[in-house]
């Protein structure tokens, strides 16, 4: 299906929980976020429905987010279900890759095709202070565990300037010596943490200046957020995600639902369509499901300084 400004919206991301074992500084507060009560949120039966639904419409990527999908029980069936809906051609999970390692191989033999990882710094003493708490061990030794079972990797790196923007070359060189892509995500500014963007907002722009050598080439997925460029031989390819500087709204193809079920057309909208109401109800959601292709919003107002109320942890990387 298309929405009226002609824009075929195949990919759907579904944020499977809440819950999270990381507080990084930019995502949520120290003390963390109130949790969603059991009930409020989605069983994998609905979620898998919701899903189904979408297929029918069209959609053939999916993308389970969280919170981290990796704590919730039952994940590993749930996405072995969820890989048998054809025609999905594409997958994926976003993880902060903590749990990764001792679940990659099963993950792989469920179905799933590619993991994103989030991974904000390559030192461990400020790992720790970025996340409140993590060992970047167990995420390294994750990544390493995805690519030997033979899941495709991605990092995404969110640049926070006075923290972690002087590692720009070292994520730069896991392109090569990897041989993965490593994408750069601009701070957006999402529910509580506006002045926190605001202050620490570094622009993709400024790699691109620093590092001259990089060559644009063309991306696999036209509708893929990301700019793609190359450097030097490296295998992997640096991404640059500049929903400010540089926004993608034009080609945006996908649809976001929340843990407790609410479907919205765009990420930096309030607008939030009921699904678990009807589903609960045992009435159809398509009605619902057309509604959000025919409201979903020409581009984003973040240059207006127009932004949502809903953090991010609670609507889904």
């Amino acid at each position: 299906m298309e929405d009226k400004f002609g824009r075929k919206l195949n990919y759907l991301r579904i944020s499977v929980t809440d819950l999270c074992n990381y507080r990084c500084q930019y995502c949520m507060p120290e003390n963390g976020i109130e949790h969603l009560k059991h009930n409020e949120i989605l069983s994998f039966e609905e979620q898998y429905t919701i899903i189904r639904e979408f297929v029918a419409l069209g959609v053939t990527k999916v993308r389970i987010t969280g919170g981290e999908p990796l704590v919730r029980h039952g994940i590993l069936n749930f996405i072995e279900s969820v890989a048998r809906l054809k025609p999905i051609e594409d997958l994926a999970i976003t993880t902060n890759g903590s749990l990764l390692k001792p679940l990659a191989q099963s993950l792989k033999d469920r179905g799933l095709h590619r993991v994103n990882l989030s991974l904000d710094t390559l030192k461990s003493d400020r790992f720790k202070l970025l996340t409140r708490g993590g060992n970047l061990q167990d995420v390294l030794d994750g990544l390493h565990e995805a690519m030997r079972v033979g899941l495709k990797v991605k990092i995404n790196c969110v640049l926070n300037r006075g923290i972690n923007d002087d590692e720009i070359d070292d994520f730069i060189q896991l392109t090569e010596t990897l041989g993965i892509d490593v994408r750069f995500i601009e701070l957006m500014p999402i529910g509580d943490n506006v002045n926190y963007a605001i202050t620490h907002f570094v622009s993709n722009e400024s790699i691109l200046e620093a590092h001259p050598e990089l060559v644009q080439i063309e991306a696999e997925d036209p509708s893929s957020p990301a700019k793609y460029y190359q450097y030097k031989n490296a295998k992997g390819k640096v991404g640059l995600i500049s929903p400010l500087s540089c926004n993608f709204c034009s080609h945006c193809n996908r649809l976001r639902i929340t843990p407790e079920g609410f479907l919205k057309p765009c990420l930096h909208s309030d607008i939030e369509l009921d699904l678990r109401t009807p589903l609960r109800s045992g009435e159809s959601i398509l009605p619902v499901i057309k509604e959000a292709f025919a409201v979903k919003p020409e581009k984003h107002l973040l240059e207006e300084h127009k932004t949502i109320i809903r953090g991010m942890s609670r609507i889904g990387g």
